[in-house]
């Protein structure tokens, strides 16, 4: 071991600053429901991920942490609770706590992204929900582990690991973030209508906030293409629905380049691709037309209520593409449909025989919203509590999830706007859109906008989360964030093809007129004739 992680390890085996203590010694710590199994300091560039851990693109922080020390532990808010959670604290504390959220139906530690904010110095916290595995099983008849996934546990361990924190560096967190997609970007919105008293900054990416709904239009679309087994849709026809997509689209936005940036503009009629003679790849029947517009439309009841937005086109292909979301490799194997079954099935009606043939959307939705809705969706757009103690928030989507629609965040940030009014809301809430982004990684635009291995002190140009921070610390806004196209979606060490600005909505990224279409200099903000400013 090097003099430096030496030192490191002498730091965290004494006193940090006056009153604090040593790592070994707060697995003595008594907190309210809680039972610490362990600290240890973990030696610089030794961290493991626990046998059976999901894999995750963070592996390329391990090696790069410096020492902490690992806190795990178990909260027990009620007698069918069982929370388990851990908090990295860092050798060299910047002062900050950093909040992880989980993705899915949660039920295991999100490591990577906890290496991540570690390696920036945060103290950092995330916990399994209360539960194991990724299904929804655990929820069948256990209602207080259905609230510990809605929102209690990340309220919960977001409260001991400020009091784990204080005891170790004898001082709390001057600040404390939280940022986190998907389901992760449902419990920022939770933290921020439920708890605002928890974070003074929160980046929501493509929150699945309005989870009843969602999982809606997911058992719509499961019905679309396979009520009728002529509807399916395999995976050798998405390259001829992408392209096609392509074609009537990507030159809208004044550069050909196979990104979409704004695919509400677009008015691609699947119909085009009906097959003409026989079926092929290169086509599509006239029941998969009929399934692929009924996607592209959203869940829309007998009487004409939409209940969520229908998904854009450019989305179809990539590593989060349609493909593994939508249509699956095979009818009955998309994530969407095991999403939809897990739900209604564990949440919702409590009855392991229900089949997504029966979903009725004129009455199964309001069904799931009196039953869950008030546990699961943060869709309050009256974040006047958080906004009056300082609090700032970052909403972004990708222009082309195939997951979770991305409409749904636009929808949500102007009902802030007009709850709020639309100057108070500018005042502490910004959302980004971002071209031919998937759910949330992949995808072929420029979709990297994070910190960087080697890169502790990242710049708020390029980077969502110090973006944020220097808005709560300074008061100045977020302007255009600069996006990268790596050579590696998952590898963030890897060369950069492309940047492009992400503008703060409704503004769009327009090219000027000379220069590389490949670098985010030639482009500008704009806002595009006839959108809504309020």
């Amino acid at each position: 071991m090097n003099r430096l992680g030496l030192l490191c390890l002498a730091l965290l085996a004494c006193a940090v600053t006056k009153a604090a203590a040593t790592c070994e010694s707060l697995a003595t710590l008594k907190l309210a429901d809680t039972t610490i199994q362990s600290a240890v300091v973990v030696a610089p560039g030794a961290f493991t991920p626990p046998t059976g851990a999901a894999p995750v693109p963070g592996v390329v922080w391990y090696k790069s942490l410096d020492a902490f020390c690992r806190v795990t532990a178990t909260l027990k808010p009620t007698s069918d609770s069982n929370i388990q959670f851990e908090v990295w604290l860092p050798s060299n504390w910047n002062g900050k706590l950093q909040g992880v959220g989980n993705g899915g139906f949660a039920g295991s530690l999100q490591y990577g992204p906890m290496a991540g904010a570690l390696f920036q110095n945060y103290a950092v916290v995330n916990s399994d929900t209360g539960h194991t595995g990724g299904d929804a099983v655990w929820a069948l008849g256990h209602p207080e582990k259905l609230i510990d996934y809605g929102y209690r546990a990340v309220h919960l361990t977001t409260v001991r690991a400020k009091e784990i924190v204080a005891a170790f560096y004898g001082s709390g967190p001057k600040r404390s973030y939280f940022s986190s997609c998907s389901n992760g970007g449902r419990q920022a919105l939770m933290e921020a209508q439920r708890y605002p008293a928890d974070y003074d900054g929160i980046v929501a990416g493509a929150p699945a906030n309005d989870f009843t709904h969602l999982m809606s239009g997911f058992a719509w679309n499961a019905q679309a293409l396979m009520l009728d087994p002529a509807s399916f849709i395999p995976p050798g026809k998405m390259k001829a629905i992408a392209d096609a997509a392509v074609a009537a689209c990507d030159a809208r936005d004044g550069v050909t380049d196979g990104v979409l940036d704004d695919p509400t503009r677009c008015q691609f009629d699947p119909s085009a691709l009906l097959c003409k003679g026989e079926d092929s790849n290169a086509c599509l029947t006239a029941p998969q037309v009929a399934a692929l517009k009924k996607i592209y439309s959203g869940p829309v009841t007998a009487k004409g209520r939409r209940i969520f937005p229908g998904y854009q086109p450019g989305g179809e292909l990539g590593p989060f593409s349609w493909s593994g979301w939508i249509t699956g490799a095979a009818p009955g194997r998309s994530a969407q449909f095991s999403f939809a079954t897990q739900f209604f099935t564990n949440m919702v009606f409590g009855d392991p025989k229900w089949d997504f043939k029966t979903f009725d959307v004129n009455k199964d939705v309001w069904t799931a919203d009196k039953k869950v809705a008030k546990i699961l969706n943060s869709v309050d757009p009256d974040l006047s509590a958080f906004r009056a103690r300082g609090g700032k928030l970052i909403l972004w989507h990708g222009w082309s999830d195939p997951a979770i629609a991305p409409e749904r965040t636009i929808q949500y940030f102007q009902a802030v706007q007009h709850k709020m009014g639309s100057k108070k809301a500018s005042e502490f809430v910004r959302l980004y859109m971002v071209p031919g982004l998937q759910h949330c990684a992949g995808g072929p635009g420029p979709n990297s906008f994070g910190a960087m291995p080697g890169n502790p002190q990242p710049d708020p140009k390029t980077d969502m989360a110090a973006a944020l921070e220097r808005w709560v610390d300074t008061g100045t806004v977020p302007d255009s964030i600069v996006a990268a196209k790596l050579a590696s979606d998952f590898d963030p060490t890897s060369k950069v093809l492309r940047t492009r600005p992400l503008c703060p909505y409704p503004q769009v990224a327009r090219y000027k007129g000379s220069g590389s279409t490949d670098e985010a200099a030639n482009f500008a903000c704009e806002t595009p004739a006839g959108a809504k400013t309020k």
